[in-house]
């Protein structure tokens, strides 16, 4: 039994979901149920505020009632400051599934005789727990319960008294706490009594304030061990788990156009993969944002949902520039199949823009993002590299495709200041000015595109009132020419092209006519060779008629003289039968016949 009970694998610990965007994640489910979590802090961290929203949610999403009791704040304060998350408490007050309790406590107003305890507060709090079934409670904050009290041991002993008569009644605590002076909280103690600690840290740098939160300690479960980012605004209480960025995305074998058939043209497949990531780099005034504005067109003109975050126009002005290239976004901003957001880099750190980030793709879903640009984010370079490549990620693990631009000072492609995101990316297209005879024209070209073949070629591309437009490339003595040069050099290809035509047509038009001339000479030897050949029968045919008349002469006149051919006598022949032979002998001219005789 021993054994069998040993190899049983532990049941793993009950959590409590709080139903925060990403705190679930970094918690790995939630709270530890029916045991007390102590949130600390400095002032302004927003200790009460997630409180305030564990409560909500859980009455909200979840079913479970909630008691708050505050030692600081009254019931309508806190009703008041909720209220512009759209948290309605006097309806979930009125409803019983929010009880709050507000406990006045002031030092100047207690005496301090015998011994002190905390068991008004547990009757108090016992009895709103049971009139609505609570099974959350938020104590906000303990400084105040224990401000009027000088004794530290008896403070100890009444601490670790409150921990445990909540886990005796199966509440899933949260308990605030200000931050001390080298320790988690001011009096040292409640980070050892408590189950699960969590520091929330609001940290001023450059002048930028970022919000971040840390879980300390964790009893029984594992959780994410770093610093995450989180925010808070008018929607609540959003964090960024980074910890679940990785490399565990799902890749897509669907190839979508990037909105400019040219470049389509120019990657094997005819467009990029669903799900990766294109960075489009170049120049001031290359036209990086009308190629992600096309793109950002293509997909609403599929149907699909798409996010623009522009960091350098407002919305109005990118859909003025944009319009001047013969893309229309304000229809699709219209029907809500495209959101641009706009913000400056310097109005919140990195952490607060992924947190911002992730909680617009949660709610709005898109399949497709344009970033604009990347390069307008400043600070260290490590830094920034760890803010995209967590952006990267976050957006990979959603399966969206992403284009990036990216500002460079040159065309020099080692000058790439994209801070290391290139080698991230799956597709890469860099857009080259060109300058040459006095004018400024456009180049593009591909650099890589993982999982495909692609187009090697600089291609020259002009931005029309139609969109961008990919003219064929033509490669000269001193190498790519573009613009005017070009357009020149095929004028002279066209003239050259349409001498070269003449040329030949001349060229065959004399050989025509000698052919003919052959032709009628060929003509005329058969013709003459024919009369030969028959002037030729003809003396053949005399002279075998000459032959047999000569015959006859001659047995005509052997039977004259009445000798055989053998030199015998031979009897005498008529005269008419001779006559006869030399009827039936044939007949030539007679000239020729009379010359014989």
């Amino acid at each position: 039994m021993q054994s069998k009970e040993a190899d049983r694998p532990a049941s793993p610990l009950a959590k409590t979901p709080t139903g925060i965007p990403g705190l679930d994640e970094v918690l790995l489910g939630g709270l530890p149920a029916g045991r007390p979590t102590l949130i600390c802090g400095a002032a302004g961290s927003g200790k009460t505020l997630l409180g305030m929203t564990f409560l909500v949610n859980g009455a909200t999403q979840f079913g479970e009632p909630g008691v708050l009791v505050s030692f600081e704040e009254t019931s309508q304060d806190l009703a008041d400051n909720v209220a512009s998350l759209g948290f309605d408490v006097p309806a979930l007050i009125a409803a019983k599934k929010l009880t709050i309790d507000h406990i006045r406590i002031d030092r100047s107003e207690i005496e301090e005789t015998g011994e002190y305890d905390l068991e008004g507060l547990f009757v108090r709090l016992g009895y709103a727990v049971d009139q609505i079934g609570a099974k959350r409670v938020v104590l906000d904050t303990l400084e105040a319960l224990f401000s009027s009290l000088g004794n530290e041991d008896i403070l100890r002993a009444e601490l670790r008294r409150l921990f445990a008569w909540l886990k005796q009644r199966g509440l899933t605590a949260i308990i605030t706490g200000e931050r001390g002076d080298g320790t988690l909280t001011r009096y040292g103690l409640e980070e050892y009594v408590a189950d699960c600690v969590i520091l929330l840290d609001n940290r001023v740098e450059d002048q930028v304030t970022t919000r971040r939160l840390r879980i300390v300690k964790y009893r029984g479960s594992a959780h994410g061990t770093n610093e995450y980012p989180f925010l808070m605004d008018d929607q609540g209480i959003t964090v960024v788990p980074l910890s679940s960025a990785g490399l565990d995305h799902r890749i897509s074998h669907d190839v979508i156009s990037t909105g400019v058939p040219g470049l389509d043209a120019m990657l094997g497949p005819g467009g990029i993969y669903r799900g990766s990531s294109v960075l489009i780099s170049g120049v001031s005034g290359a036209g990086k944002t009308i190629l992600g504005a096309s793109f950002a067109a293509a997909s609403c003109e599929r149907g699909e949902r798409c996010m623009f975050f522009s960091f350098e126009e407002s919305v109005d002005q990118l859909v003025r520039t944009v319009g001047s290239a013969g893309i229309k976004l304000r229809p699709y901003i219209e029907t809500g199949l495209l959101r641009v957001e706009t913000k400056r880099p310097s109005s919140f750190g990195f952490e607060m823009h992924l947190a911002l980030m992730q909680r617009e793709l949660d709610r709005y879903r898109p399949s497709a993002v344009v970033i604009d640009p990347v390069t307008s984010f400043r600070g260290p370079d490590s830094e920034v590299h760890a803010f995209l490549l967590r952006m990267l990620d976050m957006l990979k693990t959603r399966g969206i495709t992403t284009i990036f631009t990216s500002l460079t000072s040159s065309n020099d492609r080692v000058a790439q200041g994209d801070f290391g995101l290139s080698s991230l990316m799956d597709t890469w297209t860099s857009l080259l000015d060109i300058e040459s005879n006095g004018e400024r024209n456009r180049g593009l070209y591909v650099l890589k595109s993982r999982g495909m073949s692609h187009s090697n070629q600089i291609r020259e591309y002009l931005v029309t009132d139609k969109g961008v437009k990919l003219v064929e490339a033509y490669l000269g003595v001193a190498g790519v020419l573009t613009g005017s040069a070009r357009l020149s050099k095929e004028a002279e290809d066209k003239v050259e092209a349409q001498r070269q035509r003449d040329e030949i047509a001349h060229r065959r038009r004399e050989i025509a006519s000698r052919r003919a001339v052959a032709e009628r000479q060929i003509a005329e030897l058969h013709a003459e060779i024919a009369a030969q050949e028959t002037e030729a029968a003809r003396l053949a045919a005399q002279d075998e008629r000459r032959e047999t008349v000569l015959e006859a002469d001659r047995a005509a006149m052997g039977a004259s003289r009445g000798v055989h051919t053998n030199g015998e006598a031979k009897p005498h022949m008529p005269s008419e039968k001779l006559r006869d032979m030399r009827a039936r002998a044939p007949r030539g001219p007679r000239a020729t016949t009379q010359g014989t005789r």
